[in-house]
């Protein structure tokens, strides 16, 4: 066996190798080497956060969000599709500072690498106190926020709407104060959800079936408090414009007396609470009637106070020289205003009198030339003259039915058919062209036609008999 200090000190010496094969070279395809870096960014990174200041930020037709995320040394395009645009709460604009969280890729086309966006949010501030702002500012440059617009509110609705959510407190607070401070208003609730995503739009369904029933004074719109992301759905801009459009004014009782929403400063008047809303709405019962009350009594004193003036100064004007006697220059001109009365009734009387017989005269005078009457007279005459052309035409008629039937009788008597119907017969040729009238025009063997009174004969000539026959 070999040990260790057997062999030699120094490594001999490696035998000589052959050299290494060339390695093999790929070629890749544009579309290849692209889809590779994609993959690779898509593998990598996943999940980032990038900051940054947007810039040329567009929503295309499409409805995607195309932007720009720069800094001082660099610059990365990026994209927010709408399925994740759509839950922002503000509105991307060039030259706000963001942080986005994506993913990277690689867009094909143009050989690009991009973030693909899936969240954004103000960098400094909250989204949805940009979002407030920024909805605030667009809202205010339309003039919903100018007080000229303000409606007053009814002194007592005789109808009140109410939009809030039927499970909410708020309803319950303005059901409470209302019954408690005027029992005979009629509420007409339009439920509606207050908070979440489809909130806004329920609120604005709610607004406008409201404005649409006859007889709503005010409307009440609110809920009770929350956070801003609770109360969110009465800072969307549609809220506001459907709350400016109402047709009766609304009352805005959002959260508590702390909270402020857009809705708040485009409604005709802002309530700290649902339950200080029922209170500005209506005034207390009680509280009316004594007001009505009290304006009847200063109104029955200022008109006795009036009456006390006037009549102090009538005394006063009495008790001046030149009003002396004065009733008894009245009373006379009355007497005389009742004598011109009667005077002027009696010759009323007679005028009317005299025009309605000089009336009479001429409506009689008229009666003769009345075409009504001459009618009449000619409808009398036209019956007589028809009854008698009705009776000469009935004897016309019986004179001819008369000549009529002699005439037939006459000739019924000539008519050979008359001769025939006495046992008589004519003879005719085989032609029918000639009646025969002697024997000798006929042969033996030639046919005769015989006519009878009823039907004919046709017969065959067996023998002549010459002989004449005898004279009566």
């Amino acid at each position: 066996m070999t040990s260790l200090f057997d062999l030699p000190l120094e490594e001999p010496e490696p035998e000589p190798s052959a050299p290494p094969p060339p390695p093999v070279r790929r070629v890749w395809t544009v579309a290849e080497l692209t889809a590779s870096v994609r993959d690779t960014l898509e593998t990598r990174f996943t999940d980032v956060w990038v900051e940054g200041e947007l810039s040329n930020a567009r929503v295309w037709t499409t409805g995607h969000l195309y932007f720009t995320l720069k800094d001082a040394n660099a610059q990365i395009k990026g994209v927010m599709f709408k399925s994740a645009l759509r839950y922002l709460r503000f509105t991307p604009q060039d030259g706000l500072r963001v942080v986005v969280r994506g993913r990277l890729s690689v867009y094909d086309p143009k050989g690009e690498y991009q973030i693909v966006a899936e969240h954004m949010e103000p960098r400094g501030h909250g989204a949805l106190q940009l979002a407030f702002e920024q909805v605030k500012k667009t809202l205010a440059a339309e003039g919903l926020f100018d007080p000229a617009r303000k409606r007053p509110l009814p002194s007592l609705p005789r109808r009140i709407g109410v939009v809030t959510s039927l499970d909410g407190a708020a309803l319950r607070d303005i059901i409470r104060v209302l019954r408690r401070r005027y029992p005979n208003v009629h509420l007409v609730i339009a439920p509606s959800k207050v908070q979440g995503e489809d909130a806004a739009g329920e609120i604005v369904r709610a607004l406008r079936f409201l404005g649409r029933i006859h007889g709503v004074d005010v409307i009440i719109v609110g809920r009770g408090g929350g956070s801003l992301e609770d109360l969110w759905a009465f800072n969307e801009a549609k809220v506001a414009r459907a709350i400016a459009a109402s047709p009766v004014p609304v009352i805005s009782a959002v959260g508590h007396e702390t909270d402020f929403t857009i809705a708040d400063f485009v409604a005709d008047l802002r309530a700290p609470t649902p339950s200080a809303a029922a209170e500005l709405v209506v005034r207390r019962k009680d509280e009316f009637c004594g007001h009505i009350d009290r304006l009847s009594e200063r109104l029955g004193a200022t008109a006795l106070a009036r009456v006390r003036r006037l009549a102090t100064r009538v005394h006063v004007l009495e008790a001046r020289p030149g009003f002396a006697g004065l009733r008894g220059r009245v009373a006379m001109r009355g007497r005389h205003v009742a004598e011109l009365n009667v005077m002027l009734g009696r010759a009323w009387s007679s005028s009317v009198a005299k025009r309605g017989r000089r009336h009479d005269l001429l409506r009689r005078a008229l009666d003769q030339f009345d075409p009504r009457h001459r009618l009449g007279s000619l409808r009398a005459r036209l019956v007589t003259e028809d009854a008698r052309l009705a009776r000469a035409v009935a004897r016309r008629r019986h004179a001819a039915d008369s000549r009529f039937r002699a005439m037939a009788a006459r000739l019924d008597g000539l008519s050979p058919l008359a001769v025939l119907a006495r046992g008589y017969a004519v003879c005719w040729d085989a032609d029918r062209t000639r009646i025969v009238r002697d024997a000798a025009t006929v042969e033996t063997g030639h046919q005769v036609h015989v006519t009878l009174e009823r039907g004919e004969l046709t017969c065959r000539v067996e023998r002549q008999n010459e002989q004449a026959a005898e004279k009566p």
